[in-house]
């Protein structure tokens, strides 16, 4: 699986902050979370872990569906703007980028140094996309701790927190750091990306603006807690068999 650094667009505009985050009842790796509305059967219900829950309450179950999936990714800093588009075809590993300079498709099995560039974008922004599910799809990439109750950095308020730390090896930049901040629902609120698992926040955002295309649950807007900074998403298509 490759991962990238959220910051692969945007080093030049960031700044470190300090983010002082009350710590309590630490678990190592991940805990387990029972089903709420186990199905009404003779068998145990599903146990989830704490990666499997956040995934599924942003629809996982629907994933296996998708047959093609569309979105333009934008980013808006005090009057500048900037995006480019996407098509992905899971099923057939068959990505096409489309900017206001070029259009390019490409096979994800298939990375060579003309799509390189394109690759590194769409791991970027398919991971702001949907970071929920790469919990799932990347879990032998990371190892996890999770915060039964930590405060959010935006908002302050006491959440959850499940911190990722992806490992020294493999990925375009590996051995970055995800704290991801969720209440009872597990719909992540916020989170801090932290480069190379540094103390300092590289980046904290918002995770606003939900919407639910076909079952996906898409956080459409992240603001960043400081500055005229926004990443959003629009154009949003899910295309299912």
């Amino acid at each position: 699986m490759r991962y990238l650094s959220i910051l692969l667009l945007f080093t030049i505009l960031l700044s470190g902050c300090k983010n002082e985050t009350k710590k309590t009842d630490l678990y190592e790796d991940d805990v387990e979370v029972r089903d709420p509305k186990p199905a009404q059967t003779t068998s145990k219900p599903k146990i989830y872990s704490t990666t499997e829950s956040i995934a599924y309450a942003n629809g996982l179950k629907h994933w296996d569906k998708v047959k093609e999936i569309k979105f333009t990714f934008n980013v808006d800093r005090d009057t500048i703007h900037y995006e480019r588009s996407w098509s992905w075809k899971p099923k057939k590993d068959l990505v096409t980028m489309t900017t206001d300079k070029d259009t390019i498709t490409y096979n994800t099995t298939k990375i060579d140094s003309t799509n390189q560039k394109a690759d590194q974008s769409f791991i970027n922004d398919k991971y702001w996309l949907l970071a929920p599910f790469n919990l799932v799809w990347d879990k032998k990439s990371f190892a996890t701790k999770h915060y039964v109750t930590s405060i959010a950095p935006i908002s302050g308020k006491e959440m959850q927190k499940l911190t990722v730390i992806y490992r020294n090896q493999g990925g375009y930049t590996p051995g970055d750091a995800y704290d991801f901040y969720f209440e009872g629902d597990f719909v992540i609120k916020e989170w801090v990306f932290r480069q190379q698992n540094s103390e300092e926040p590289s980046l904290i955002t918002s995770w606003e603006d939900y919407e639910t295309f076909e079952g996906i649950k898409i956080a459409k807007t992240h603001k960043r807690n400081e500055g005229n900074w926004t990443l959003s998403f629009s154009n949003i298509e899910v295309l299912t068999e």
